[in-house]
C-alpha cells in the first residue's frame, strides 16, 4: 500500500492528522494530490457547506467561532476554511494556521484551517473547493468557508458553499452601496452583525428594502429566477424562489446565532425541496470540470511554449509586426487541435 492510500485511509478512519496532511498536499499542489481528492470523491456528498463573507471588521471571525460552538453543542462535526490575504513574498497565508477560534481550542470535532487566496482567478482557489472535498469525506458535518472580504471572494464563494450569508456592519451607508455593487446578487442570509450599535435598525431596514428592488429585478439572485434557452425568465420558477433572509446578530455574546443557523436549516431545506440544491450541485461541478480544463490546457501550452524557446521571441516577432498575437496563439493551439482531431477520429 502507498503512502497516499494510507493516508487516504487514516482521513476516512477519522484521524485530524491525516486530515491535514491532506490539505496540506492539496494546498501546495503537492505531486499526486489530484489522485487523493479523485480517491475521495466517492465519499462526499454529505456535509453542509456555509459560506460566510462582507466587508473586513463586519465581525465574521467572532461569528463563524460562535456558529462552530453551537454547532458543536447541537452535535455536529465541524471543518473551517478561513481564506486569508496571500503573503506577497510566499504566497502563503499572512495569518497562518493561527488558532483563532479561542472558544474551541481542544476540540478536535472543530477543525480550522487558514489558505491563501495565492492570487488565483476571483480569490477563491481550486484548492478550497478541494479541501471543503477533504472535509467532506472525513464525515464533517457543517463546513464554514469564510473570506477575507475584498475582491470578488465574494463572487466566488458561491461557487462552493450551498447557503451564502453576507455579513454587514450596522449604520455604514458605505458597505450597503458595496452590496449594491454586486455582493447583493449572492445573498441568501444578509446578517446585521453587531446589532447592539447604532444604526443597526436603519441597516436592517435598507436592507428590506434592497431585498425588495432585488425581487423586482426579472434576473436577481444567487437562486433566483431560471433563464431559459431562449433568454425568457421562468416567471412561475421564479416565484417559488428564496427571498433572503435579514438577521440580526451579535456575535460576541452569541445573541442571535441560534437563529441565524435556523435560518440556515430553512434555506437547505428549500433548496432540497425546490431541487434546486441537485441544480446548484450540477453547476458546481460543471464550472470545476471548466476550470480544471483550462488549468490543463494552461499548462500543456505553457509546456509548448517552452519547447519553442519561450515567449520572449513572439513577443519581439509581434513588436516588429512580423506576426500578430491571435497569428502566435493558433500556431501554439495547433499541436492540441491536431491531437483533439485524432482523438476523435478514433471514436
Amino acid at each position: 500500500m502507498s503512502e497516499d492510500d494510507t493516508l487516504i485511509d487514516e482521513l476516512l478512519a477519522g484521524k485530524h492528522r491525516a486530515l491535514a496532511r491532506v490539505i496540506t498536499k492539496i494546498e501546495n499542489r503537492s505531486p499526486g494530490y489530484r489522485d487523493l481528492v479523485s480517491q475521495l470523491h466517492e465519499h462526499t456528498g454529505n456535509a453542509e457547506v456555509i459560506g460566510i463573507t462582507g466587508s473586513p471588521g463586519a465581525g465574521k471571525s467572532t461569528l463563524v467561532d460562535k456558529m462552530a460552538a453551537t454547532y458543536r453543542e447541537h452535535g455536529d462535526t465541524v471543518g473551517v476554511i478561513a481564506i486569508d490575504p496571500s503573503s506577497p513574498f510566499t504566497g502563503g497565508a499572512v495569518l497562518g494556521d493561527r488558532i483563532r477560534m479561542a472558544s474551541n481550542v481542544g476540540d478536535m470535532d472543530v477543525f480550522f484551517r487558514s489558505m491563501s487566496a495565492r492570487g488565483s482567478l476571483g480569490g477563491l482557489s481550486t484548492a478550497t473547493t478541494d479541501a471543503v472535498k477533504a472535509l467532506d469525506a472525513f464525515g464533517k458535518d457543517k463546513i464554514i468557508v469564510e473570506t477575507v472580504g475584498a475582491g470578488q471572494n465574494e463572487i466566488e464563494i458561491v461557487k462552493t458553499a450551498d447557503t451564502v450569508a453576507v455579513l454587514v456592519p450596522p449604520g455604514s451607508g458605505d458597505d450597503i452601496q458595496m452590496l449594491k455593487a454586486g455582493i447583493l446578487e449572492i445573498a441568501d442570509i444578509f446578517v446585521v452583525n453587531k446589532a447592539d450599535m447604532d444604526g443597526a435598525d436603519r441597516t436592517v431596514m435598507e436592507l428590506r428594502e434592497m431585498v425588495g428592488m432585488r425581487d423586482a429585478s426579472p434576473m436577481a439572485g444567487h437562486h433566483g429566477a431560471d433563464v431559459l434557452s431562449e433568454g425568457t425568465i421562468d416567471e412561475e420558477e421564479d416565484d417559488d424562489g428564496w427571498e433572503p433572509s435579514i438577521v440580526e446578530t451579535i456575535a460576541k455574546t452569541g445573541e442571535g446565532v441560534e437563529g441565524f443557523l435556523d435560518t440556515i436549516d430553512e434555506h437547505v431545506a428549500w433548496l432540497v425541496e425546490s431541487g434546486e440544491l441537485e441544480a446548484q450541485t450540477r453547476q458546481r461541478y460543471e464550472a470545476e470540470i471548466k476550470t480544471l480544463l483550462r488549468e490543463d490546457t494552461a499548462s500543456l501550452l505553457e509546456e509548448e511554449l517552452g519547447a519553442r524557446g519561450g515567449i520572449d521571441a513572439y513577443v519581439d516577432r509581434i513588436l516588429e509586426r512580423e506576426t500578430d498575437p491571435y497569428t502566435v496563439a493558433d500556431e501554439l493551439m495547433a499541436p492540441l487541435e491536431e491531437c483533439v482531431a485524432k482523438a476523435q477520429e478514433h471514436e
